[in-house]
């Protein structure tokens, strides 16, 4: 559990941490605050992401970093309406700064760090996690839609 804590800790630090927040500074150019509502977006996407990370610990016995997985499959909390939680929040995070700072090109580095991610998804997390969870990864894509959460009662995975 400790090897867990401080690998996510670790892997917090390196990937959410500059993705959605060191790297929207830059792109606006450290600009301060002009809309300060977009604040509470990026908080919220923040809120998402920490979470993520406390169940990635907790309840799949590892980390979100491809270097250490978890030993289960993760399908609780926030990952019962949503399969990518973790960069759902990140991009909350940019597209909040993208509010916050007023800025375009934030804007555009949020649709951009978006791509990116969702190919990620596509052509590593999820052939890996096919793989190494089969059928009970197979039922959880069936249920659980990968990017807009679906908040009503038929959309929660059961597990």
């Amino acid at each position: 559990m400790v090897k867990a804590v401080l690998g996510s800790a670790v892997f917090f630090f390196v990937a959410p941490c500059v993705v959605g927040g060191v790297l929207p500074w830059w792109v606006s150019g450290w600009a301060g605050p002009r809309f300060w509502p977009g604040l509470i977006i990026v908080a919220a996407g923040a809120f998402v992401v920490l979470r993520a990370f406390v169940r990635f610990v907790r309840e799949g016995r590892g980390t979100p970093a491809p270097i250490a997985p978890t030993q289960d499959l993760v399908v609780g909390g926030d990952y019962r309406f949503v399969r990518n939680p973790m960069y759902v929040g990140v991009v909350a995070a940019i597209l909040g700064q993208a509010l916050l700072f007023l800025d375009w090109r934030v804007l555009v580095y949020g649709v951009i760090a978006w791509a990116v991610m969702a190919s990620f998804v596509h052509w590593y997390e999820e052939p890996v996690l096919r793989a190494r969870y089969g059928a009970q990864y197979e039922e959880y894509c069936r249920v659980v839609p990968a990017w807009i959460p679906k908040l009503s009662r038929t959309a929660k995975f059961q597990g």
